[in-house]
């Protein structure tokens, strides 16, 4: 990092920045359990007066593997109406309270001042409000690189086939598989020490709260997470692997959130939720300044986008600042056109006037709507927007598992979508930057995705032919498929399905091929044999 940087650091992040070793008093902090109480006993050959590798207050590196032991004290757990015996190896109950909020307080009206002649006072300005700057994002760039690792931006074997040099800014590799723990991470450590000993509070099952889960217990700062009891159970063992308190209330994701919220005034936690706030910006903007580091001559940078857009106007501010001449370009969902329809109309487009396409697709894309900060900044430094099919999506991830070996989620492959589908024409024969920035997808799911992509891509093939009633019939089907080389994935012979043709049978075949050229002719071959022919619609 250059010296501008560190002196931008020195200037906004002061002496005071949080520490990942923990607080100094950690020993007397009622929230945190002793060494005792979270290993027990002290083994034999591991003294603690031994210069060895037991140090309780060592830093905790990104990408530790293994299951970490919640450091929440039961007495803490009271905040939570939580008893020391009702929490026992991560065991929590579903409690169901009702919330009632506190009643309105209605303002007086301000009394009326008499103006003298002699003594008139200019009115204050409001202040300004808080506007993201490239010093912001070098000041995150400098005080998380020694715990977040940077990402390769690497050359993709698909630019001979869409015509351009493409390289993908890799940013699934992250502990938690999302670009947000670069934000998340900023955002932590800018907190004060006496909250950071206080704790915080996330209350969604998205990649935001993974990463704050994540990165909280590595700064030793206590972290509860509030989900409802239809949260899957994967996603739950995942944030106890973290070593987060998980705690299950209600039975929708608002009942749990307003619960958070409520917990949070009562009992002085913070409450995260993302939002578009300068130092959650700041942090993702880092992406930008490693992609113009890592890329040279570069001409275009491809992000996807969704709900307030937080990664894409923040690498686009860092991007612009660093060289104007480089063209930025969104890419989202085309069932949900925020962004695009928000910059048509010249002002924030509420998110509600939209039915979200699949949820389960494109994941916590949808949870917020546009900002005003997040609008302003895509208006001055968002060159392009384009939208994208659902199927483009399906079949980008499909590419990237052949291509990239990367297993990426619908938000991660929309960049690259929009290349596949033909969006971005301009784009021939220039360098181009694709941010890959997620990689969460439960594993069912991914493997839908893949079936789909195979059928989207002519692939795989159903069709049904009327075979003969007469031995062999069967048989040199079977060999004309063998002698194209085709893979054969279900047959289903049915011999009585048509009462009209006694001495008919009705076959459908479910195929797959190596590409389109290998599916054409196969269709051409198979409507020249076979006149009862029929593909079925994908």
């Amino acid at each position: 990092m250059n010296f501008a940087a560190q002196f931008i650091y020195a200037n906004y992040a002061g002496d005071g920045s949080p520490r990942r070793v923990g607080f100094n008093d950690s020993e007397n902090d009622p929230f945190w359990q002793s060494e005792e109480q979270r290993l027990g006993p002290t083994k034999q050959g591991c003294s603690t007066s031994s210069k060895s590798t037991c140090n309780k207050d060592a830093p905790v590196c990104n990408g530790v593997a293994g299951w970490r032991p919640t450091l929440i004290h039961p007495e803490r757990l009271k905040d939570f109406g939580i008893e020391e015996e009702e929490c026992l190896n991560g065991e929590v109950k579903t409690f169901e309270t009702k919330v009632v909020g506190s009643p309105e307080i209605q303002l007086m009206d301000p009394p009326k001042t008499n103006k003298k002649r002699g003594s008139e006072r200019k009115a204050v300005p409001p202040p300004k409000p808080e506007y993201l700057r490239f010093e912001d994002i070098s000041a995150a760039a400098f005080k998380i690189q020694s715990a977040m690792q940077k990402t390769p931006c690497t050359y993709s074997r698909l630019s001979k086939q869409y015509g351009m040099e493409i390289f993908l800014k890799k940013e699934l590799l992250h502990y938690t598989g999302s670009v947000k723990e670069r934000g998340v991470l900023y955002l932590l450590t800018s907190l004060n020490q006496e909250q950071q000993k206080k704790g915080v509070i996330v209350a969604k099952d998205c990649s935001f709260s993974m990463a704050v889960a994540h990165h909280a217990v590595e700064l030793r700062i206590p972290v509860f997470v509030i989900m409802p009891a239809s949260c899957a159970q994967p996603h739950l063992r995942v944030y106890r692997d973290y070593g987060a308190m998980v705690i299950s209330y209600g039975s929708t994701a608002r009942d749990s959130l307003n619960h958070a919220r409520h917990l949070a005034k009562e009992n002085g936690y913070l409450c995260l939720e993302e939002d578009d706030s300068v130092v959650y910006l700041a942090g993702l903007g880092t992406v930008g300044m490693e992609i113009y580091e890592q890329v040279p001559k570069l001409d275009a940078v491809i992000v996807p986008t969704g709900g307030q857009c937080s990664l894409l106007v923040s690498t686009a501010a860092a991007i612009k600042h660093l060289n104007s001449r480089i063209t930025v370009i969104g890419v989202e969902p085309e069932g949900f056109p925020l962004l695009l329809q928000s910059l048509k109309t010249g002002s924030p487009v509420a998110s509600e006037l939209y039915n979200v396409p699949n949820r389960k697709l494109y994941g916590d894309l949808f949870e917020h709507s546009l900002g005003t900060h997040t609008f302003q900044l895509a208006t001055k430094y968002v060159d392009k927007v384009v939208t994208v099919r659902e199927e483009d999506s399906l079949v980008a991830m499909l590419r990237f598992q052949e291509f990239e070996r990367s297993t990426v989620d619908t938000e991660g492959a929309m960049g690259l979508a929009a290349i596949l589908a033909g969006q971005l024409p301009e784009l021939k024969g220039k360098r181009v930057a694709v941010v890959v920035s997620s990689a969460n997808m439960e594993l069912d799911l991914i493997r839908q995705c893949v079936d789909r992509a195979l059928v989207l891509d002519d692939r795989v093939s159903k069709f049904t032919v009327q075979l003969g009633d007469f031995p062999g019939d069967m048989a040199k089907l079977l060999d004309m498929l063998a002698r194209e080389d085709i893979k054969l994935l279900d047959i289903c012979h049915r011999r009585h399905s048509d009462k009209g043709n006694l001495f008919k049978a009705q076959v459908e075949c479910v195929v797959e091929t190596r590409d389109k050229t290998q599916s054409t002719q196969l269709r051409r071959i198979l409507s020249e044999r076979y006149p009862t022919l029929h593909w079925l619609d994908r």
